[in-house]
């Protein structure tokens, strides 16, 4: 993934940011981002998961264990804004270890930045001033995490809050 993959992103994400705006994408010659969620996620042609890479099971590793330790205090209204701030920079830096790092094939990378755009999407909304679009944006974060183990094979995954 290139530079160029990483800008195609941060439009994507801001296109994303409002939690109305799922219907938003942004093309790179075999890359899409964010397009309606997990909705438009889909098995190889083979029916099977899709394959991962070390640097992408160790990213969503670190986005997955930092959403446990956070949902007990988010479920009970309890997470400061400047908590959900350093989270969703935590999710955000390792959304940009795997544009920049992860190496799967054109179909399943495409599949991928649709978890991605939405992992993205979710940390913007935990940026909001309001706690409910906060609080939507974990949830959003959630379950692009359960949409990344129904469609890629990383073993032992066991999404957060589910």
């Amino acid at each position: 993934m290139k530079f160029t993959l990483f800008s195609a992103l941060t439009a994507s994400v801001l296109m994303l940011a409002a939690p109305a705006a799922f219907a938003g994408d942004a093309h790179h010659p075999h890359h899409e981002h964010g397009v309606a969620g997990a909705e438009s996620l889909h098995l190889d042609a083979a029916g099977r998961k899709w394959a991962t890479d070390e640097v992408l099971r160790q990213s969503m590793e670190s986005i997955n264990r930092a959403m446990k330790q956070a949902l007990p205090k988010i479920h009970r209204e309890r997470f400061a804004a400047a908590e959900y701030r350093k989270l969703a920079a935590d999710i955000e830096q390792q959304v940009g270890e795997i544009v920049e790092n992860c190496a799967l094939s054109p179909e399943a990378d495409a599949m991928l930045h649709r978890v991605v755009g939405e992992l993205a999407g979710g940390a913007g909304m935990m940026e909001d001033a309001r706690p409910a679009a906060r609080h939507d944006g974990a949830d959003r974060v959630v379950q692009a995490l359960k949409s990344y183990g129904r469609y890629f094979r990383h073993p032992g995954w066991k999404a957060a809050g589910g």
